[in-house]
């Protein structure tokens, strides 16, 4: 299992989370996927995962790196 690290902007409500966890979990690989509100912080676990497809997802949903 591995995990990557994000600190992203915009994130402000569940629907931000609901939105950022439905997005990575279409990708393959991820198999779960946590963020937290007050920081921004978004850890998304799984098999072979390439962080670079995450960090575009995350920007095409909305939610660039900080």
């Amino acid at each position: 299992m591995q995990t990557e690290q994000f600190t992203v902007k915009n994130v402000k409500c569940g629907g931000c989370i609901s939105n950022i966890e439905t997005g990575l979990k279409s990708l393959p690989g991820v198999s779960a996927v946590s963020v937290t509100i007050e920081s921004g912080l978004v850890v998304v676990s799984g098999d072979a995962l390439e962080r670079a497809q995450l960090a575009q997802k995350l920007a095409t949903l909305g939610y660039p790196e900080a």
